[in-house]
């Protein structure tokens, strides 16, 4: 009877599992080397064949009607996954938000300060080292963080046992020439260049039904620069940006919400964007990050 009742119960319980539906939302697959899908044996044994991790360091801000407010954290975690899958690196991804102050004219835009972004990082990167990992890699998604990551990366070779670079910098030399169109206008935040590498990237987070080429309202002095920023005079240029998108309390009349009705910084119609052009860029980026690991790799060997 005993017997009888312990498989009555193991069938109800089989059943009842079998019945049991799994979270519909859902989707996301097992990623190599990706640290939030990884065990503890499974990071043991990435240890085993390199010491090296980058880290996305992207933001949470708007980027017009058409784009996912999560646009740099996403683009820049998916990168960094794609980079993952050439060469053996751990992908370690630690905040989404970083420092957007100029986007907060437009609701869901988040914004931290640069001390508490560069202390959340040095504490990951401390982390790391205590379980083995040696050389850091910060892939920079978003533009406002470039002086961060720059600082970020000194900190972590200066007060700590560990190597880092900036992938910006460290790619350069192994970038292949790509042929770049002619620009006629201003094409920046949520433009055509991000659109392209979100409609590669993130496709079904991407509407650009919702997209259109809008005007921007700018101080005098920086609507007679754009001429020369289009064409990439570098001096217009460093000028431009240095005064360009910046938060409302500075007064500059710059900050997105002051300068455009979307928070698009241009006026070309991101309509205009195109999946293989994201993915050409993808790649390029993609494979130079590859030729440098390879060459890092090559170097402590000898």
């Amino acid at each position: 009877m005993r017997t009888i009742n312990c498989l009555f119960f193991l069938i109800i319980f089989i059943n009842f599992n079998l019945n049991a539906q799994a979270n519909p939302l859902w989707k996301e697959q097992k990623v190599k080397n990706y640290l939030p899908h990884m065990t503890v044996p499974e990071v043991k044994a990435l240890l085993t064949k390199s010491d090296m991790v980058i880290i996305p360091v992207g933001a949470l801000e708007q980027h017009g009607d058409h784009l996912p407010i999560g646009t740099d954290f996403i683009s820049g975690v998916e990168r960094c996954k794609l980079i993952a899958q050439e060469r053996d690196i751990l992908v370690c991804p630690v905040l989404m938000a970083g420092q957007s102050p100029y986007h907060l004219g437009f609701e869901g835009s988040i914004t931290l300060s640069a001390e508490t972004i560069v202390k959340v990082h040095l504490e990951t990167v401390e982390s790391l080292i205590k379980h083995g990992f040696k050389r850091f890699i910060f892939m920079n998604s978003h533009g406002g963080n470039r002086a961060i990551t720059t600082y970020l990366v000194d900190q972590i070779n200066q007060t700590t046992s560990a190597v880092a670079v900036d992938l910006a910098d460290a790619m350069k030399p192994f970038l292949e020439s790509v042929p770049k169109e002619k620009q006629t206008v201003l094409d920046r935040h949520a433009g055509t260049s991000e659109t392209s590498n979100s409609l590669y990237l993130m496709p079904n987070l991407v509407q650009l039904d919702k997209a259109f080429a809008s005007k921007l309202t700018l101080p005098e002095h920086l609507r007679n620069m754009v001429p020369l920023v289009v064409k990439n005079d570098p001096t217009a240029t460093m000028l431009f940006l240095a005064e360009g998108l910046k938060a409302e309390e500075t007064g500059k009349k710059t900050s997105s919400a002051e300068m455009s009705v979307t928070g698009v910084w241009g006026e070309r119609d991101p309509r205009e964007s195109t999946a293989k052009r994201g993915e050409d860029d993808t790649r390029s980026l993609v494979n130079a990050t590859v030729k440098f690991i390879d060459k890092w790799n090559e170097l402590i060997k000898i």
